[in-house]
């Protein structure tokens, strides 16, 4: 090891510095204030290569918290952490992401310091940072209780007080394994043995008596976990097996500051008050039935009205880009899935077979093989290319118990998938097309930003996957040149492709900032083959067409539950299943006329609910208003005589009266531009 190394700053400009320097002290060089203020550091050996969005993701991995970097990724290590080769050095503070995760995953070990204070007997499992904060999994026989979890917080108090140093060790591998079996610690023993080789140093970090197995990297001392709560306890079984020990799980969140918890607060609360299963029963839009089973939704006839809304939406839209509208069956021959390769790739996600008196059969997960068959009943040319099928077809796939969560994760859904049958040379035109209708679909139903990803093969992982080398590097080609053709940036996750082929997912953005994972296209050169599918070409000759397979509702289930996070229930005018709520001021002397506008509402398009029952006219207002209906009209004297309505407007209030007719037209207006505001 040289006795110099250079040390490449963010201005591009490079420091000889003594090998072992950290980045502390590059920090202190700078400025003291500097040094102050950072939190962690990021380093690239400069011959190596900027972190990847699949390396980040290794970051926040279980196997990260214990297993070595691969050398020439960027990593982000500890201010004290001695540098021993050339680096490119950033020194990260707190308004950085990955300084926050390290805050967090700081803040599990000041739990667990203090768990182990209050409670010797507890074994410790793993504590990593998450999204939204971190967790520590522990094993204890006697159940913790909400009293303990206070004083667990308190306890972190005093440990965060006390400003003890963050400081990594090493020892061998055989030596940690030795001391963990005596303590009975057998999670620490689980992750020794699970990602670390014989013979190897493992790390350990200790602040003030605590001790823990991981690879880091930490804030400097524990003062530096300014904001936290403890949160909350589940259970969970040990590696995820209930024959294996309960395990607790207990939840907590950390921030630089108080005012950033707070704020992240009033976020959950939020996320909260936009709760679709709550709405979804306020609102009467849907409900699960436990005599029927978990994870099947059942819509109530304002919830059909929207569906029908967006499918009918959906389906114009198909028909008008070319589409073929098609239907296939809820149920096939297992023999059709051992074809498609779903038997072999996709079977535990799938129902068991039933037998029937001629064959098995199964439940369909995925509509793709009823789109081949049709597209096989008959010859095609190249002349007849593209061919886009177009369905939304019902598909089940089983999830296991304690997964399903509302419409966002369901065993029954209604999948707006489509298939295009088209020649190598019009794919890249095709799948264009396709984010083009993604990029409408966001925009008509009012979402204004998507991140997009890439999701590829695994060479290493090859059994996952079908296909050559040059299938699945024509594929890839494919999808990359469109992105960035489109001049979209993205995020390539190796690894993550469907096992036929590679996908672009597009993420949404909702209102608060969430990412919801719903429109895909997907590359599909594995079923063609398997199908033995054919055109043919312009040379007389058969060729093997190429097949794109897309869904940009994702499921119709799961893009209404988050239409109704998004809009907190508050459907835009052309969504709503309710459009226009009529109150008569006197049954008596106005009941007639609000007939009479309910019926011209109505011959307009427009979906009105009258509210003729004896109630006050102020309960049938807050009524009308529970229901987040966008326009109230209130009817009287006045209105009868004029021909007019008095117009209260959601959210925004009394506008005053003004004629039907005019009314008429601002509805019809805002529904036919599928406008966001009222």
């Amino acid at each position: 090891m040289s006795n110099e190394i250079k040390i490449q700053l963010p201005d591009g400009s490079v420091r000889e510095v003594p090998a072992g320097t950290t980045a502390l002290d590059v920090a202190n060089s700078i400025s003291p204030r500097l040094a102050a203020a950072v939190v962690v550091a990021r380093v690239t050996p400069l011959r190596g290569v900027a972190a990847t969005a699949n390396e980040a993701a290794l970051e926040a991995s279980e196997e990260a918290m214990y297993s070595g970097h691969a050398g020439d990724a960027a990593r982000v290590v500890d201010l004290r952490a001695p540098l021993t080769e050339d680096v490119a050095l950033e020194l990260l503070k707190e308004s950085d992401p990955a300084a926050l995760r390290v805050v967090r995953h700081s803040a599990a070990h000041v739990m667990a310091t203090a768990i182990l204070e209050l409670f010797p007997e507890t074994k410790l499992g793993h504590g990593p940072a998450t999204d939204n904060g971190f967790f520590y999994d522990v094993y204890r026989e006697v159940p913790f209780t909400e009293m303990d979890l206070a004083a667990i917080e308190a306890r972190m108090a005093e440990v965060v007080a006390r400003d003890e140093a963050f400081v990594r060790v090493e020892e061998p591998r055989e030596k940690g394994l030795e001391e963990y079996k005596a303590q009975g610690e057998f999670m620490k023993v689980h992750f020794i043995e699970r990602f670390t080789k014989p013979g190897e140093e493992i790390s350990l970090y200790r602040n003030g008596g605590f001790t823990d197995f991981c690879r880091g990297p930490h804030v400097p001392s524990t003062a530096r976990v300014k904001a936290f709560k403890v949160m909350s306890i589940a259970g969970a079984y040990w590696l995820g097996n209930e024959n294996n020990q309960q395990l607790q799980r207990i939840y907590g969140t950390a921030f630089f500051s108080a005012k950033e918890m707070e704020a992240h607060f009033k976020h959950l609360e939020e996320i909260k008050a936009r709760d679709h299963r709550v709405l979804g029963k306020q609102l009467e839009l849907f409900s699960i039935q436990e005599v029927a089973g978990a994870g099947l939704i059942f819509w109530h006839p304002k919830g059909g009205l929207i569906r029908k809304t967006m499918e009918d939406w959906m389906r114009d839209e198909c028909v008008r880009r070319g589409y073929q509208l098609v239907y296939t069956p809820h149920i096939m021959r297992r023999e059709l899935w051992k074809i498609s390769g779903h038997e072999g790739f996709y079977a535990e996600n799938m129902y068991p077979p039933m037998e029937l008196d001629d064959a098995e059969y199964r439940l369909k997960p995925m509509n793709c093989p009823g789109h081949i068959l049709i597209y096989k009943n008959s010859p095609k040319s190249y002349r007849d290319l593209p061919q886009r099928y177009a369905e939304l077809g019902n598909v089940y796939r089983y999830e296991r118990s304690g997964t399903m969560h509302g419409l966002l994760r369901v065993r029954g859904f209604t999948q707006d998938d489509a298939h295009i049958f088209c020649t190598p040379e019009q794919v890249v035109s095709e799948i264009e097309a396709c984010l083009d209708f993604a990029e409408a679909v966001l925009k008509t139903f009012g979402f204004k930003e998507y991140r997009v990803e890439l999701s590829t093969r695994d060479p290493k992982k090859g059994t996952d996957f079908v296909g050559t080398e040059e299938d699945w590097a024509n594929a890839e080609g494919a999808l990359t040149g469109v992105l960035q053709g489109r001049g979209l940036s993205f995020q390539n996750f190796p690894g993550e492709a469907a096992f036929y082929g590679p996908k672009i997912d597009v993420k949404l953005v909702d209102v608060l900032g969430r990412l919801w994972q719903l429109s895909t296209v997907q590359f599909d050169f594995n079923l063609p083959k398997r199908f033995e599918l054919e055109y043919i070409g312009e040379d007389g000759a058969a060729h093997q067409p190429v097949m794109v397979h897309r869904a940009l509702f994702g499921s119709v289930e799961r893009f209404f539950g988050v239409l109704i996070e998004h809009y907190a229930g508050s459907f835009p005018m052309w969504l709503a299943p309710v459009q226009v709520g009529l109150v008569p001021i006197s049954n008596e002397k106005h009941l007639a006329y609000a007939e009479s506008v309910k019926q011209r509402l109505e011959a307009a398009g427009l979906r009105v609910e009258l509210d003729a029952s004896n109630g006050k006219m102020q309960s049938k207002i807050r009524d009308f208003g529970l229901q987040k209906v966008p326009f109230i009209l209130i009817l009287g004297d006045k209105e009868a005589a004029t021909d007019s309505v008095s117009v209260r407007v959601r959210a925004k209030g009394d506008e005053g009266s003004v004629t039907l007719e005019a009314f008429v037209e601002r509805a019809k207006r805002l529904v036919a531009e599928h406008a966001m505001e009222l």
